[in-house]
C-alpha cells in the first residue's frame, strides 16, 4: 500500500491532518462537521495573530451571506471539543469587537514525521478506516471508518490485533456486513425509541438533507408500528448541529434506546453505519453497515427499518410490514425537497410557510404522486390561514384540496387525515366530523404527535378543557422538544384559566429555544390576565419582532394598552392595524380584540360579525377566550357562538 504524505499540525495532545480533514486527540479521531473543521484550520494557520470575524466568515463560507451566529456556533463547538472551560482560553482567545486568536503553540509536521495513526473504539467494537473501503464489498467485522493511510506503528498494531482477538473470542464483535442476512439479537422491554441525525464522514454540507432524509424515513416507517413510541423528526433535529452524545440525547428525549449512525458518500456509492444503543445501560445492542449505490437510498432506508424492528423483536402485522418498506416516493430529490419544506413549516411563520410551499411544489413537480408532499403543502396553507398570511377562505380551501389529493393517493396517510380534520375544525366548524378525522389519524399512526396536538385544540374550543389538556400531554410525551406543541399546551392552559401553570410551562419552553415567538405571545397573554401589563407588552413586542410583524400580535398589544389605561397607544395600534389591512390580510377578529379592550362593545361585536362572515380562524375560540369574557352576556355574542356551532 502506498501513502501520500501531506502537511499536518500539532498542538498539545491534538494533531490535525489538513488534507484528510481529521482532528486527532490522543490517537482518537474527533469527528467535526466540515465548516467547524474549516474554522479550526483558519485559526491554526493564522496562529498567534488576530483573525477578524469577516476574515473567518470569508474563508469558511466563501463570500456566501450567512449570519454571524454560525461563526459563533463553530467557535463554541471548537472550545467544547478542545476542552476549554468557561473563562479558560488555552486555545482560542476572543478579541472583543474584532475576532479571535489561536494562542496555543502550533507545530507544522511535514515528511515522514507527520505520519498519523488513528484507532477508534466504540462500545464492543473496533473500527479501522481505509479511504477506499467504501468500494469494498467483502464482509468483515473490522469496519472502515476513520483511519489514515499512513505507516502504522507496529506496537500499536499489535495492541489493536490483541484487542480485536479478545473481542472476537468473547463474541462481542457483531457481524456488520451489508450482505449478511443474519437477524440481530432480540431486545426486550423497549417501548420508546429515538433516531438521531446521522453524522457525515467526508460529506459536505450540501448532503445534510441526504442524512436527514434517511433518518426521517426510518422514523416515519417505525412510527407506524404499534406498541412502539418513536420520537418524530422535529424532536431530534436539534441534535443535527451538535457533537451529539447519544446517551445524553436519549436521556433528554426520555427513550429506552437510540439509533445513531454515520453516512459516507464516495462517487455514486453510499455507506450507512448504524448502531442501536441502550440508553439506561450505555451499551451497544446491535450494529450494521449498509453499502449501496446512491440511487438505491430507499433500499437502505427500508433495510434499516426492517432490521431495527427485528432487533426490537416487534411482532408486525402484514399491514405494518408493508408500511415499513413502502417508499412514499421513488425520487430522492423529491424526498429532500419534502424535508426542506417540513423544516420551514415547523418554524410557524407566514414567511417560512410560503417557503415551505415552494419546496413542496418542487417535490410534487418531480413526483406528481407524492402524497406526503401534498399533505405538507396543505399544512403550510393552514399556517397561512391561522397566522393571517391569506384570507381564511383562500388558505383553508387550498389546504382541504391538497389534503384530499393526498388521501386520493394514499388513504392511510395519518398526516392528511389530521390536516383534513383541522380544516373541518378551524374553518368549516364541523366539530363532530373533525373529531372523527382526528380519531382516524391516531388509529393510523399512534405516534403522530400533531394529531393529538390539533385534536386537543378542537376539544379546547368546545370547552372540553380537561380532555384537551390530556391530549396535549400525550402530544408532549411523543414530541417533548417540539416548540409548537409546548406552546400550544400553554395556550390550552391559558384558556383553562390555569395561568400560573401556563407561565411555568412557558419558561420551560423558552429554555429549549428563547427565540420562539409563540411562547412569548402566550406569556404576554398570561401576564395580561394577571394585570402585569408592562411585562405583557414586553413579551408581545418580542413576539412581534420574532414573527416579523404578525397583525394578531399587534392587536394584542393594542388590547393590552387599553386595559392598562394607555388609550392613546391603544388607538394608535388600532389605526396601524386598519392601515396595515390595506396592504395585507388582517383578521377582523384581531381588530375586535382592540375594541373590546377599549370597552367599545358595539364596535367589537360589529367586527366579530365581519369575522364570522370572513370565517376568521380564531372564531372557534369565542366560547373560551378570556379576552371576550365581557361580551358573554350580550345576546348578539351568544348568537354568534350558536352560529359558529359552539356548545352553549
Amino acid at each position: 500500500m502506498s501513502f501520500v504524505t501531506s502537511e499536518n499540525y500539532e498542538f498539545d495532545q491534538f494533531r490535525v491532518d489538513a488534507k484528510h480533514r481529521f482532528l486527532i486527540r490522543d490517537g482518537e479521531v474527533v469527528e467535526l462537521k466540515p465548516k467547524v473543521f474549516e474554522t479550526l484550520m483558519v485559526l491554526i494557520e493564522s496562529a498567534g495573530r488576530i483573525v477578524t470575524k469577516d476574515e473567518l466568515m470569508q474563508a469558511v463560507w466563501g463570500g456566501r451571506i450567512v449570519e454571524e451566529n454560525n461563526l459563533t456556533h463553530n467557535i463554541s463547538v471548537l472550545r467544547k471539543i478542545l476542552g476549554e472551560q468557561p473563562g479558560d482560553h488555552r486555545y482560542i482567545l476572543t478579541i472583543p469587537g474584532r475576532g479571535y486568536r489561536f494562542v496555543a503553540d502550533v507545530k507544522a509536521l511535514t515528511g515522514e514525521g507527520s505520519d498519523l495513526v488513528v484507532a477508534k473504539f466504540t462500545h464492543s467494537e473496533i473500527l479501522i478506516e481505509d479511504e477506499t473501503s467504501i468500494d469494498d464489498s467483502d464482509s468483515r467485522s473490522v469496519e472502515a471508518a476513520v483511519v489514515e493511510r499512513h505507516v502504522i506503528d507496529m506496537r500499536l498494531l499489535a495492541a489493536i490485533l490483541a484487542v480485536f482477538a479478545i473481542l472476537a473470542v468473547s463474541g462481542l464483535i457483531y457481524s456488520r456486513s451489508s450482505s449478511s442476512s443474519k437477524q440481530p439479537a432480540p431486545v426486550s422491554e423497549v417501548r420508546k425509541l429515538a433516531v438521531l441525525p446521522f453524522k457525515s464522514i467526508g460529506t459536505g454540507s450540501e448532503d445534510e438533507y441526504l442524512q436527514l432524509g434517511i433518518v426521517d424515513a426510518v422514523i416515519a416507517r417505525l412510527s407506524n408500528v404499534k406498541g412502539m413510541t418513536v420520537r418524530p423528526t422535529s424532536a431530534v433535529l436539534k441534535y443535527a448541529a451538535s457533537e451529539q452524545d447519544p446517551l445524553a440525547a436519549g436521556r433528554e428525549l426520555a427513550v429506552d434506546v437510540v439509533l445513531n449512525g454515520s453516512v459516507q458518500k464516495a462517487g455514486d456509492r453510499i455507506r450507512v453505519v448504524v448502531q442501536l444503543v441502550n440508553v439506561r445501560e450505555g451499551s451497544a445492542l446491535w450494529g450494521e453497515t449498509f453499502d449501496e449505490k446512491l440511487g438505491d437510498i430507499f433500499t437502505v432506508q427500508d433495510r434499516i427499518s426492517e432490521h431495527v424492528a427485528g432487533a426490537l423483536t416487534l411482532s408486525l402485522s402484514k399491514a405494518e410490514r408493508e408500511r415499513l418498506t413502502r417508499p412514499e416516493t421513488s425520487s430522492p430529490e423529491a424526498y429532500q425537497l419534502y424535508l426542506k419544506g417540513r423544516s420551514y413549516w415547523n418554524k410557524r411563520t407566514q414567511e417560512t410557510a410560503k417557503r415551505a410551499i415552494g419546496y413542496f411544489q418542487q417535490a410534487i413537480d418531480l413526483d406528481p404522486n407524492y402524497a406526503l408532499a401534498y399533505a405538507g403543502m396543505a399544512d403550510s396553507y393552514i399556517i397561512l390561514g391561522v397566522y393571517s398570511g391569506l384570507p381564511a377562505g383562500e388558505a383553508f380551501t387550498k389546504a382541504k384540496a391538497m389534503a384530499e389529493k393526498a388521501l386520493q393517493l394514499d388513504g392511510s396517510l395519518a398526516e392528511a387525515h389530521t390536516t383534513l380534520a383541522y380544516v373541518k375544525f378551524r374553518y368549516e366548524w364541523d366539530w363532530s366530523a373533525a373529531e372523527e378525522e382526528y380519531r382516524r389519524a391516531i388509529e393510523l399512526n399512534p405516534n403522530y404527535a400533531t394529531a393529538y396536538q390539533w385534536a386537543a385544540l378542537n376539544l379546547a374550543a368546545m370547552g372540553r378543557l380537561d380532555e384537551s389538556i390530556s391530549e396535549m400531554r400525550r402530544a408532549e410525551e411523543l414530541d417533548p422538544l417540539s416548540l409548537i406543541i409546548n406552546s400550544n399546551t400553554e395556550w390550552v392552559l391559558y384558556l383553562a384559566r390555569r395561568n400560573d401553570d401556563a407561565i411555568t410551562h412557558c419558561r420551560k419552553t423558552l429554555e429549549i429555544d428563547p427565540s420562539f415567538f409563540a411562547t412569548h405571545k402566550y406569556l404576554g397573554l398570561l401576564y395580561m390576565q394577571k394585570r402585569m401589563y408592562e411585562q405583557a407588552i414586553a413579551e408581545y413586542e418580542k413576539a412581534r419582532e420574532l414573527s416579523v410583524d404578525d397583525p394578531h400580535i399587534l392587536a394584542l398589544i393594542g388590547h393590552c394598552y387599553a386595559l392598562a389605561g394607555k388609550l392613546d397607544r391603544a388607538r394608535a395600534a388600532l389605526k396601524e392595524l386598519k392601515e396595515l389591512s390595506k396592504r395585507k390580510y388582517v383578521q377582523p377578529y384581531s381588530i375586535a380584540m382592540v375594541y373590546v379592550g377599549l370597552g367599545e362593545k358595539d364596535q367589537a361585536l360589529a367586527w366579530l360579525e365581519r369575522a364570522y362572515e370572513d370565517r376568521s380562524s380564531y372564531m372557534v375560540y369565542l366560547k373560551v377566550e378570556p379576552i371576550f369574557d365581557s361580551l358573554h352576556s350580550e345576546p348578539q355574542f351568544v348568537d354568534l357562538m350558536r352560529r359558529v356551532g359552539l356548545p352553549q
